[in-house]
């Protein structure tokens, strides 16, 4: 029995003092996960509700923002249930599909940005041919292929799953590539599927949004002031996020290639850090930097809050009213339910009547109070 549960459940060795700070790790990653999900659904869900953000950019943003959402629901949830649990253990099998959805999801973020990239390079110095060129057929097809072509990547790179583990304690939180240090044997083939996903989705699309980037920069900077300044509007929040991804990377590479030079307590910070402010960043960036977004963010909450203030002042005006409107609703009920229990029955006491009398004096004082 002890060899079977030691082929089918790995130890997460990365958690410290688990049992002293428990319900503190526990809120800390709820809470954050409650408003990475509501954050993000929320810029998506504006970006939807509106015909004028209908646009390439603003659909590769919602893109970008889902997949934050999928990026957290493959990793919080656990994180949550194992600061709940005595032992913090993971199955092989749910090992690496956390592991095929956190490297999906970090792999198609930078495809994604490297979309948003050519969008944004097209719409500034090709204005006359963007129309033509970013159509709905182009949208579809780079969305496609940032999610795709990772998920075919990784899902190949999985083949280590049929080796044998000669380790099971892995010093970490979640599963990554420090999985593949539990294997008693890495083959070449994997080696070598893990360097053309490398290249691939990583170091080639890195590199092609730096470069556009700067040949933005380069050629709004020799321009005038007009293209200066939409060139600083469209791409800072874009730089932001890929600035906060290339601190992600450097993470994951830390944590994997010198997990034994680096304590629990430095390896919890450096974790936590990522997990907590990189899949919020995003849509604090687009909700704040980008002016369409930010303009209907502020339109949504401003009037929501003149509706309230509304409602509550004609609530606080007809108070007296409401009241009096109340009273005679219910003396008229009460009475129609007392004529007819006399009618029924006028010797006998009709029990479910005064129920319902009761249960309509009940209701009275209730909306009496949400209404006052």
């Amino acid at each position: 029995m002890g060899d079977k549960l030691n082929e089918t459940y790995i130890t997460l060795d990365g958690y410290v003092e688990v049992e002293k700070y428990r319900y503190l790790y526990f809120l800390t990653i709820l809470t954050v996960y409650i408003l990475i999900v509501c954050c993000n659904c929320t810029i998506v869900y504006l970006i939807v509700i509106h015909q004028n953000l209908y646009e390439p950019m603003y659909v590769f943003i919602a893109a970008l923002l889902l997949n934050a959402v999928l990026f957290s629901t493959a990793i919080y949830p656990k994180l949550l249930v194992d600061f709940l649990s005595e032992r913090q253990i993971i199955s092989h099998a749910m090992c690496h599909f956390q592991y095929f959805f956190y490297y999906v999801t970090g792999n198609a973020e930078l495809l994604l940005l490297a979309a948003m990239a050519y969008d944004r390079y097209v719409s500034i110095f090709r204005p006359l041919r963007y129309a033509n060129v970013m159509r709905k057929t182009t949208v579809c097809v780079l969305l496609f292929v940032a999610w795709l072509l990772p998920a075919c990547l990784v899902a190949l790179w999985l083949l280590t799953a049929k080796h044998r583990l000669c380790s099971f304690n892995l010093k970490g939180f979640f599963c990554n590539s420090a999985i593949h240090k539990l294997a008693c044997k890495i083959s070449h083939t994997l080696s070598l599927l893990g360097v053309i996903n490398l290249l691939s989705i990583t170091f080639f699309p890195f590199l092609y949004v730096v470069f556009t980037y700067a040949r933005i920069l380069v050629m709004s900077y020799r321009s005038g002031k007009a293209v200066r300044r939409k060139a600083a509007q469209t791409c800072l929040p874009h730089l932001l996020i890929l600035f906060n991804y290339s601190l992600f990377c450097v993470y994951d590479v830390i944590a994997t290639r010198l997990e034994s030079d680096i304590s629990k307590t430095v390896r919890l910070l450096m974790t936590m850090q990522v997990l907590l402010y990189h899949p919020l960043f995003n849509p604090i960036v687009y909700g704040l930097k980008m002016k369409e977004i930010s303009k209907h963010l502020k339109e949504r909450l401003f009037q929501k809050h003149a509706t309230e203030k509304t409602v509550f002042t004609s609530l606080d005006l007809g108070t007296e009213s409401n009241n009096s409107a109340l009273d005679l609703v219910f003396r008229s009920m009460k009475g129609t339910a007392q004529n007819y229990a006399s009618l029924k029955n006028p010797s006998t006491p009709s029990y479910p009547i005064h129920g319902i009398i009761i249960i309509l004096s009940c209701v009275k004082i209730i909306v009496t109070i949400l209404l006052s």
